[in-house]
């Protein structure tokens, strides 16, 4: 099985993953991103700097399979507020 890297793009910052994730196909890994940035958006709120952030996943060899916006995860997410309050 290959490995993906969900590295986080924000602004100009880049947070490396530098573990990865062994995973069946980039469609998986499509699904992992998108159920990470929910988990994030729940947990941290829907900020401006989180909503313009991007997963970038790579394979092995560091080239970018997906690139997944954190807005885009928003828009099929189950009603409920984003916020902290």
């Amino acid at each position: 099985m290959p490995r993906y890297f969900f590295n986080t793009r924000i602004g100009d910052e880049l947070v490396a993953d530098t573990d990865g994730e062994m995973l069946r196909n980039p469609d998986r890994a499509w699904e992992v991103a998108r159920d990470m940035i929910r988990e994030l958006l729940r947990t941290e709120g829907a900020n401006a700097a989180l909503l313009s952030a991007v997963i970038e996943v790579t394979d092995e060899e560091g080239d970018v399979v997906l690139e997944f916006p954190f807005s885009e995860a928003i828009f099929d997410m189950p009603a409920q507020s984003l916020t902290r309050h």
